[in-house]
């Protein structure tokens, strides 16, 4: 019998290589309004909220009024490499063998409903998902509301239910929402950090995820 009917995977950081392309467009965009550009570690932080509390976070001090053109120059420069990245190597796959399996396969991200229509067109993988939520649809996380909805939608319950993200916002999302949590560590925050919010487990590849799940869920 499986562990695990449910799983949620975040997007960016855990199964799409875009990071690296977030911090690059947020501190582009920065630079665009003539403020400083937040570190690579800010940067890196905030990924995986919505947008409107991610620039929040990482430029706290920028006037309310700074923050539209901000996130204008932010979407451009993103989109600009977004049809460029890649899925991690080995994560279509997994996918794939997890449904094949019986596991219901979710997301739950910080992107936009449109953001995450555009990631899952250009990847492919859009029919493996049963359902997805989105920062625009719902709270941020680590607000508990994407989980719930998708818990609710899939009639599956939290403790059938595993959240997989590179963020501590994913691992407090998945704890607020009583659902068990596998952190990721080729992400955006580092290993410390995700096992300091005391998840089940942290894996350092896809590889590795891949062997945790075979064995857990």
């Amino acid at each position: 019998m499986k562990r695990y009917e449910l799983i949620v995977f975040d997007w960016d950081g855990t199964l799409m290589d875009s990071a690296g392309a977030i911090v690059g467009a947020l501190q582009a965009a920065a630079r665009d309004i003539g403020v400083v550009a937040p570190s690579e570690a800010r940067a890196r932080h905030i990924i995986g909220l919505g947008l409107r509390d991610a620039l929040a976070c990482a430029l706290p001090d920028l006037p309310e009024q700074q923050y539209l053109s901000l996130a204008e120059s932010y979407r451009r420069h993103f989109m600009a490499s977004d049809s460029q990245l890649q899925m991690f190597a080995g994560a279509p796959e997994l996918l794939a063998e997890l449904s094949g399996a019986g596991h219901l396969l979710a997301v739950a991200t910080g992107k936009t409903r449109a953001g995450l229509a555009r990631a899952l067109a250009t990847s492919g993988i859009g029919d493996l998902f049963a359902a997805t939520r989105c920062a625009d649809q719902c709270h941020s996380k680590p607000h508990p509301q994407m989980l719930q909805e998708l818990m609710d939608e899939l009639a599956v319950p939290a403790e059938r239910t595993l959240m997989i993200g590179d963020t501590t916002h994913d691992l407090l999302m998945a704890r607020n929402a009583g659902v068990a949590a596998l952190g990721v560590s080729y992400g955006a925050h580092p290993r410390a950090e995700l096992l300091a919010e005391a998840p089940l487990g942290c894996v350092d590849s896809v590889a590795e995820m891949a062997r945790w799940l075979a064995a857990q869920a």
